[in-house]
């Protein structure tokens, strides 16, 4: 009897710790977070799951770096820069999405047609972001060198800022900035993402988060790609959701998931090629110098694969 009660003790006790266990998450603009709770795959955990609003990958990375956050959702190009520059930080789910919604934008009435025609214009991104990266293989597509535009680098609100009083000529953005300045008749795309960039973002985590959080970490990943499942047959009730968190009107997600069709995909032989390529791309370019450059398969943890699978 004494042993069944302090076995029962032990077990009790393995649950409250259990119950205390906290995964910080931080995410962008309501993304991943509107996304699970609209699919219904939060129910049940077992862990606490705290989230933090970031406006875009830069500040994100940099709280995962300080210690602030445990993991987060972010696009492959500023993914890349930071490993680069030696956040600890490591991928361990990847998710593909169309790239209509990242685009080099003029405003409406812009004379400017082409990428082209963006020869020494100024153009507004965040510095290492995958809109610095779409504007960087825009030129490169188009013949032109690194340098034939100047970069302001702004964070989005500012970015669109410049482009609206003629401070740049061109924001090169992602969503739900792109939607967001489309629908409101403000914009016009000279080129999106599409067949220049490789369309992956990545859920990552800190090394440390890896080392002493991996149930956790695999329990969300898996529960994110379900969501994302979901969200691909019919994204209408994630625009719900997102709209009322975020507080902009239906349309701008209707359009942006409508488009978008993300979907969870392995950290396989495709993806670890796609990310080189974007860590070369950075190279070329000065940004990333080649004696600091990782390598994909270095930054990008596929041990958490059959955890993120897509339960159907």
């Amino acid at each position: 009897m004494r042993a069944l009660v302090l076995a029962i003790l032990a077990l009790l006790a393995t649950g409250v710790a259990r119950a205390e266990d906290v995964l910080r998450v931080g995410d962008q603009r309501g993304n991943a977070r509107a996304l699970m709770e609209a699919a219904g795959v939060l129910e049940g955990l077992t862990y606490r799951l705290e989230w933090s609003e970031f406006p875009a990958a830069a500040p994100l990375l940099e709280a995962l770096n300080a210690g602030a956050i445990d993991a987060g959702g972010v696009g492959d190009a500023p993914f890349t820069f930071a490993a680069a520059a030696g956040v600890p930080v490591k991928a361990i789910a990847a998710y593909r999405n169309r790239q209509d919604g990242l685009a080099i934008l003029v405003a409406k009435d812009s004379p400017f047609r082409s990428v082209a025609d963006l020869k020494g214009r100024r153009i507004a991104t965040n510095r290492g972001s995958i809109g610095h990266q779409v504007v960087l293989a825009a030129l490169e597509e188009a013949g032109l060198p690194f340098d034939s535009v100047t970069f302001n680098f702004l964070p989005p609100a500012d970015a669109k800022l410049a482009l609206t009083s003629g401070a740049v000529d061109a924001w090169a953005t992602w969503e739900p900035y792109t939607s967001t300045a489309e629908l409101a008749g403000l914009v016009r795309v000279v080129r999106d993402g599409n067949g220049i960039t490789p369309g992956l973002s990545f859920a990552v985590a800190s090394d440390g988060a890896i080392a002493k959080k991996r149930p956790l970490l695999a329990d969300f990943a898996r529960r994110l790609s379900k969501a994302r499942d979901w969200a691909l047959k019919d994204p209408a009730p994630y625009a719900v959701v997102w709209s009322r968190l975020i507080g902009l009107p239906e349309t701008v997600p209707l359009r942006w998931f409508g488009r978008a069709a993300y979907r969870a995909v392995p950290i396989d032989g495709t993806v670890i090629a796609d990310e080189q390529r974007n860590i070369d791309l950075y190279v070329r370019a000065g940004l990333i110098p080649k004696s600091r450059a990782p390598r994909a398969e270095a930054i990008l943890d596929a041990s958490f694969g059959q955890a993120a699978a897509v339960v159907r």
